[in-house]
């Protein structure tokens, strides 16, 4: 008897597929923009010098291996708090607020949905089309009924008023997952305007927003990337926020995020956390330690954490340098204002749009690696080679 004989086989990860195929192509001017991280003029991950000193004190200093607890470092989290909400920021200070340390911001999504599937059952998810590919199968697959708002339309532009009509139209008491800034996939980032004409149809409609904040620091800076998110915790009584170090701490493979909640008063805190622990110690029991300890150390010492803020803000413009940079490269090719839109998109994404075709010419012919959506980690890219991938593109175009 075969107990795995009727198991099959599902496609492998899209992007992960697309990793394996660049280390393959023997070309030596392969270009990947396809894998999601940030890359310098090396073409390497870097690790933030501020990161290397929080973890040579933490060797010196570290005296336990032991578990973190449920909610994980208490340290870290009131940190976090912090640098999403603010500091000083009154739900805080209420004890309206608490974040439940988590493996990345993966992790805060799974355990939002494992929250949302126990403690309120029959409510909808409703996502940006395009979104981020894991929010669609983590969320169907925890049984919830995922439905679509359009937020970039056929011309590749995004389109606020489809979004609102949309919006307008959910079922009251249903989760809205809305992206902070750095929209992924597309780069297209709400303005301050569209915020608030969002949070008016959130409050007409009585939607639960749950608000995926995975790139702080990346799109146009620290403070003002938090803007929409602090909007909305100030004008709701509750609020679900994923957080995530993963990017603007380079922290990559060490796991490390949060599950943010606003509630009422401190009651339903307490209640909403109780469930949170209670999830968690079936998923993960314990979250890993050491990345928070590192962010939790950065936050809490003024030089590191001004070190950081410094070595952030230089990957933040960088990136975007190199979307203006490739507009530019463009111009000669009569192509600037079609990719205009590149320019005008935040964070380490961008909706090109390339056809899956062209995409495809852009592999087979140059070794220019992508999503066959179009979507391309200008993250990945070098200025030295801003004008072979410009005229590439001018090329399959």
């Amino acid at each position: 008897m075969s107990h795995f004989a009727k198991v099959g086989r599902v496609p492998g990860d899209p992007i992960l597929g697309l990793m394996d195929a660049y280390r393959l192509d023997p070309n030596p001017a392969k270009l990947d923009l396809g894998v999601g991280v940030y890359k310098d003029a090396q073409g390497l991950t870097p690790i933030p010098r501020a990161v290397k000193l929080a973890e040579q004190r933490l060797v010196d200093t570290e005296t336990t291996k032991t578990y973190v607890g449920g909610h994980g470092d208490p340290a870290f989290g009131r940190l976090l708090l912090d640098l999403v909400l603010g500091t000083g920021n009154p739900l805080e200070a209420a004890g309206r607020a608490g974040a439940t340390q988590t493996p990345g911001g993966t992790g805060a999504l799974r355990l939002a949905v494992e929250f949302i599937a126990s403690q309120l059952p029959g409510r909808g998810i409703w996502l940006s089309d395009p979104t981020w590919p894991i929010h669609e199968t983590i969320f169907a697959g925890a049984g919830i009924t995922v439905s679509h708002y359009p937020y970039v339309d056929a011309a590749n532009r995004q389109d606020v008023s489809a979004m609102l009509a949309a919006l307008e139209q959910v079922p009251a008491g249903d989760v809205v997952l809305l992206h902070a800034c750095c929209h992924n996939p597309t780069g297209f980032d709400l303005g301050q305007d569209d915020w608030r004409r969002v949070l008016e149809v959130v409050k007409a409609r009585e939607l639960l927003p749950l608000i995926d904040f995975a790139y702080q620091g990346f799109g146009d800076g620290l403070e003002q990337d938090a803007w929409a998110v602090r909007l909305f915790a100030e004008a709701l009584p509750e609020l679900l926020v994923t957080s995530s170090c993963s990017k603007n701490f380079g922290l990559y493979r060490e796991r490390t995020g949060a599950l943010i909640v606003c509630a009422a008063d401190v009651e339903k805190l307490t209640d909403v956390r109780s469930q949170l622990a209670f999830l968690a110690r079936n998923l993960w029991s314990t979250p890993p330690a050491h990345g928070a300890a590192v962010v939790a150390t950065i936050l809490g010492d003024a030089a590191l954490k001004a070190q950081w803020t410094t070595e952030l803000e230089a990957m933040r413009s960088r990136v975007a340098d190199l979307r203006l940079g490739l507009v530019e490269a463009l111009q000669p090719y009569g192509l600037a204002e079609r990719f205009a839109h590149i320019g005008e998109q935040r964070g380490m994404f961008s909706y090109t749009g390339l056809s899956p075709e062209q995409v495809a010419r852009l592999r087979a012919e140059f070794s220019v690696y992508m999503v066959s959506t179009g979507r391309a980690n200008v993250a990945g890219l070098d200025f030295s080679r801003i004008g072979d991938l410009a005229a590439a593109i001018a090329k399959v175009c």
